[in-house]
């Protein structure tokens, strides 16, 4: 992921050992802070390694003076892009980005009470316009999809449907000092919305930003398919007012969303694709169980794993190892789909010669910044039957229940405002 993302926005961290009493005594002194939706899974208290990595709510790379508040922003942005492979069966997928319709199940089944208005495709389209309405649509329904920390400690953020997220005026007054150090604006609902508009400038800034380091932007993959998904609230209410949804303006080549888009986008043929390629590796393995090592399916992740998941031909030779690449390529995907982007902001101190850090210019202040990814752990080989099964339930709930609803509203409509005579004639 540092190849393809660049070296900058990657920690590796390392493996330690810790003592078996310490893991155990650590797991259960933060059960009772954990999510209710999170409880089903357990920490590994048996093996004794864990992965020691930086707070990534802090500012990376540079020194910086300790007394200095940091406010760090946590965004998921899942997938950016509509499937454009001609595997898909469900005419759906090609309309609505998996996020939104993922939405409504998650919501039939209690994980969330509300539908976001957030749709991925606004946030990687490069619009700024768009761009602002995804975060603030964040802001609104953070789900697990955005956290804010100041100083390390959670300040806004959403555990599961049973702990609502903090109240806006509250987060205003948080990030007042940061936004208006000078604090010349009066309090009220139109402080709230000035320090949240600010905000949301902000981090678009700096989503926006380039810093090109290391092998990044090997991938040269053009973006097929709509450039704007059918659900978004967004492009909905352009649409009744008769506009067009500004398609993208698109993403700089250089800044992180892009990279990360590019590295999505090695899902070439989707979950319905991928699945008989999968099934002709399983095969293969079941015949030559000691080929699993050889294969690299559980690492390791090298050069040689590199280079191979640059060959994006997707003509079917009918091998094992086309399968495999396809397959080691869609977990790759997978991986970058559920990324989160942490992008931590600090006053910047003027005439501070060795703060050499990127800074970002709000209204009445200047950000020095630092941007990291997290959760790049490989997404597991065997996760991909439960992927398939998962897609099919998201893409028939939204069939039978949204897209059936819209149809009815359509068709009640037209009965309402029109009486209407069926002639059939005899051909």
């Amino acid at each position: 992921m540092k190849d393809f993302l660049g070296e900058n926005y990657v920690h590796c961290g390392e493996v330690v050992q810790l003592p078996l009493e310490f893991v155990k005594q650590l797991c259960l002194k933060i059960q009772c802070e954990r999510p209710e939706s999170r409880c089903d899974k357990d920490l590994d208290t048996l093996s004794g390694y864990a992965m020691c990595l930086p707070n990534l709510t802090r500012l990376q790379t540079y020194h910086f003076a300790e007394h200095r508040p940091i406010l760090c922003v946590e965004i998921k942005p899942k997938c950016g892009f509509i499937p454009f492979s001609n595997d898909v069966t469900h005419e759906m997928k090609h309309k609505v980005c998996r996020y939104c319709m993922h939405q409504h199940l998650k919501v039939a089944t209690g994980k969330w009470k509300k539908i976001s208005k957030y749709c991925p495709l606004d946030l990687y389209s490069g619009n700024k316009q768009r761009m602002h309405f995804a975060l603030k649509s964040l802001l609104q329904e953070a789900q697990n999809n955005l956290r804010i920390f100041k100083n390390g400690q959670l300040i806004y953020g959403c555990g599961d449907a049973r702990s609502p997220v903090a109240d806006l005026k509250e987060l205003a007054h948080h990030l007042k000092p940061f936004f208006f150090p000078s604090n010349g604006l009066a309090s009220g609902p139109h402080c709230t919305r000035a320090v949240i508009r600010e905000l949301v400038h902000v981090i678009t800034r700096v989503l926006l930003s380039s810093s090109d380091k290391g092998r990044a932007g090997a991938l040269r993959l053009g973006l097929q398919g709509p450039r704007v998904c059918e659900a978004s609230p967004f492009s909905r209410s352009l649409h009744h007012q008769g506009k067009n949804t500004p398609e993208r303006s698109g993403l700089p080549k250089g800044c992180l969303l892009y990279k990360t888009l590019q590295v999505q986008m090695l899902d070439q043929l989707d979950i319905e694709g991928l699945y008989p390629l999968y099934n002709r590796v399983e095969r293969y393995l079941e015949e030559f169980p000691e080929e699993r090592k050889t294969l690299q399916i559980d690492g390791p992740y090298d050069e040689v794993f590199y280079q191979k998941l640059l060959d994006l031909s997707t003509e079917d030779d009918g091998t094992v190892a086309f399968a495999l690449r396809k397959v080691q390529q869609y977990r790759v995907a997978m991986t970058a789909k559920d990324c989160s982007i942490m992008i931590a902001l600090s006053p910047y101190l003027q005439g501070t010669s060795s703060d050499q850090r990127p800074v970002i210019p709000s209204s009445r202040s200047r950000l020095a910044f630092s941007v990291s990814v997290l959760d790049l752990d490989l997404k597991p080989y065997e996760s991909i039957p439960h992927q398939y099964k998962l897609d099919s339930k998201i893409v028939n709930y939204y069939s039978k229940t949204v897209h059936a609803k819209d149809d009815t509203v359509r068709s009640t409509r037209f009965k309402e405002h029109e009486d209407c005579t069926l002639v059939l004639h005899k051909v």
